[in-house]
């Protein structure tokens, strides 16, 4: 999926440059090849990536929250890489764009008005990643224009499952899963398990997902840019 993603944004990315969309700024290496990198068990990790680069470069967090990975592994991952002119943008979520494709995942999965939803996020130890859990949870909320109840899959509470009985308990005929979640696997697979009446695909390789990243990529470029003019 991540490939397939990375594959995507090359896609926008050039169609800006001939003329399809908004262009980066001049200078902003429109025509460099996108890497990916992992932070966590497999690799290259970004610091190796960042290594075999030579000049500027943007490092686009694709997470849908900003926690331990944001704040202290892509930092530590930048300067162990020794790259001196690296611009690493804000994490994908919470955004508009991602509330939209989950809005639209829900409906085809089934969801109508009056329906309980809960909000399943992969969940964190980091207060700042539960923010920014909240405020995705809310913006679909205001999306659907219907309370949606947050529980978590992995770290956290209340655990999916446990919120799905209690919205069962407490009088609701149908519940659905939003899945804040960027892609198919074993956290995903999990929503299947928690008893609800549908569970939405993940967020996945929507145009929308697309142009965020693509325009977070463009935003940094600028940014390189204009340093290195200063």
């Amino acid at each position: 999926m991540i490939a397939a993603l990375a594959d995507a944004v090359a896609t926008e990315l050039g169609a800006a440059v001939s003329g399809r969309g908004a262009e980066p700024a001049e200078g902003a290496a429109p025509n460099a090849a996108l890497r990916t990198a992992f932070v966590d068990v497999l690799g290259p990790s970004p610091s190796e990536v960042l290594r075999d680069l030579d000049g500027p470069a943007v490092l686009v967090p694709a997470f849908l929250a900003s926690g331990y990975h944001v704040y202290q592994d892509v930092p530590r991952e930048v300067v162990e890489s020794g790259h001196i002119a690296v611009a690493v943008t804000a994490a994908m979520g919470p955004d508009p764009a991602l509330t939209r494709v989950m809005a639209m995942r829900l409906r085809a999965a089934g969801w109508r008005p009056g329906d309980a939803v809960v909000f399943a996020a992969a969940g964190s130890s980091d207060s700042r990643a539960r923010q920014d859990v909240r405020r995705a949870a809310g913006m679909l909320a205001e999306q659907l224009g219907a309370p949606v109840r947050i529980a978590y899959v992995a770290t956290g509470a209340p655990r999916v499952p446990e919120t799905v009985a209690g919205l069962r308990a407490a009088g609701a005929e149908r519940v659905f899963i939003a899945s804040y979640l960027l892609a198919h696997g074993l956290f995903h697979q999990r929503l299947h398990d928690a008893g609800a009446d549908g569970v939405a695909e993940p967020i996945g390789v929507h145009p929308a997902v697309v142009r965020l990243i693509a325009d977070r990529y463009r935003s940094a470029a600028r940014e390189l840019v204009r340093a290195r003019v200063r």
